[in-house]
């Protein structure tokens, strides 16, 4: 496991020897079991941090009923191509009311789990070292969608023997890049059914978004444990 600082400038807010709790954004698209890791983490005092609003790509995620009933905020924002100007610039504009509805909850981190949508730079460039992706394989594997199917087969084909899961900052638009966060290896099994291997794939999702929260937020607040 290794850790790397957000370049972003951490300052606690306010004043008070108290350390303050850090605001979290979450980014989802579908049914939300690593918001559910984060949410039951924070409610058990593991995470110094407050969600302050749960966002979607997909009015109809289960996540958003998971931020309603744990009394999060949340917003559906699908994405609609506006066909009275360009694609680009359709992108562009949708980027920008998304940094907008982010930048007005003032978020320590915005946590990806399970956003289906590419970012592009009208929004990233809103939030550098804010970002935190959370992808199952680790660096330099599997980019993209389907990464626990496609490491599952590799492995039916002899291929592969271990996988992992990672976190990473978001600097850019490339895809599933960029500086690790925190990553856990998990090894194959031979003759493991894909939903024996998901299963286990996502456990280690929600082990390793509640430790990465963990430790941004003790950064974020100021309480001197964050690095290790």
């Amino acid at each position: 496991m290794s850790l790397v600082k957000s370049p972003a400038q951490l300052r606690p807010r306010g004043e008070g020897s108290g350390a303050r709790k850090a605001r979290l954004v979450v980014l989802v698209s579908g049914n939300g079991g690593n918001l559910q890791a984060l949410l039951d983490a924070i409610a058990a005092g593991a995470v110094n941090a407050s969600i302050v609003l749960v966002l979607s790509s997909d009015p109809d995620a289960f996540a958003l009923k998971r931020a309603e009933a744990a009394g999060i905020p949340s917003i559906a924002l699908p994405y609609n191509r506006d066909q009275r100007i360009e694609k680009e610039a359709s992108r562009i504009a949708f980027d920008t009311r998304l940094a907008d509805e982010v930048s007005a909850r003032d978020p320590d981190y915005i946590f990806l789990l399970g956003w289906m949508r590419i970012l592009g730079m009208a929004f990233i460039g809103r939030f550098p070292g804010k970002i935190v992706n959370l992808h199952p394989a680790l660096p330099g594997c599997f980019p993209g969608t389907h990464a626990i199917e496609r490491a599952w087969e590799a492995c039916a084909r002899a291929e592969l023997s271990e996988t992992g899961v990672m976190t990473h900052f978001v600097p850019d638009e490339l895809v599933d890049a960029g500086p690790v966060i925190l990553s856990e290896r998990v090894k194959m099994k031979s003759n493991e059914t894909l939903a024996d291997f998901e299963f286990r794939m996502h456990e280690t999702e929600h082990e390793l978004v509640v430790k990465t929260a963990k430790m941004l937020a003790s950064i974020a607040s100021g309480d001197g444990k964050g690095e290790r």
